[in-house]
């Protein structure tokens, strides 16, 4: 039953404590889960400056099932576009947020998704999702950081980074603005290498 439920999203193992808790997908998000989220808070001035200085929106988002949820996100001064709401899924196969958990995890892990994948796309859908998450696979071993370029909305380039917590919690940490201020080489080439900083100082914040 333990490992159906941490297999699920509902439980996760804590090794500073030795033992399971509840997780993101029992608690559906709820708004005092995410407020207690220490690493959110922490990591808000380094993801304001980020997004000040890439004019980019930068969030971060944790499992649930399937899925990605934000559970922070920050805009640019000035920009009004792409603001993705606390609480709002984003789909784990095509995102940049859910190709960098997915890299991030064990082996067992990501068989587990993937054969979870495998049943929610069937036999039309899943090997092209497939070959996403493996062209994912291929940057994040060789770069640090996971793609999607247009394969969300055809007119949203992103980047996405794992963090790792303390407790051994994987998160992500993703990048995006529309393709048209942010093609593809720079993010690439740039941006996405950024954003692997960032996620290294908020790895050493100690949460």
């Amino acid at each position: 039953m333990t490992y159906t439920l941490t297999q699920l999203g509902y439980l996760s193992y804590n090794t500073q404590l030795e033992k399971y808790q509840l997780s993101s997908g029992v608690l559906a998000l709820g708004y005092a889960y995410v407020s207690n989220l220490k690493v959110r808070q922490l990591a808000r001035p380094y993801l304001d400056e980020f997004a000040r200085q890439t004019n980019m929106s930068v969030g971060l988002t944790c499992r649930d099932r399937l899925h990605m949820i934000y559970v922070e996100n920050r805009l640019p001064p000035e920009a009004s576009l792409l603001r993705m709401d606390i609480g709002l899924k984003l789909p784990m196969a095509t995102t940049s947020a859910g190709r960098a958990y997915y890299c991030a995890i064990s082996d067992k892990g990501r068989k587990v998704v993937e054969d979870a994948m495998e049943v929610k796309y069937g036999d039309d859908s899943w090997p092209q999702k497939k070959e996403g998450l493996d062209r994912a696979m291929e940057d994040y071993k060789k770069y640090g950081f996971c793609l999607s370029i247009g394969e969300w909305d055809r007119n949203i380039n992103s980047a996405g980074v794992p963090v790792h917590l303390q407790d051994g919690t994987i998160m992500a940490l993703t990048c995006a603005a529309p393709s048209y201020l942010v093609p593809a080489e720079r993010l690439r080439e740039s941006i996405a290498r950024q954003l692997a900083m960032l996620a290294s100082d908020i790895e050493s914040l100690g949460v």
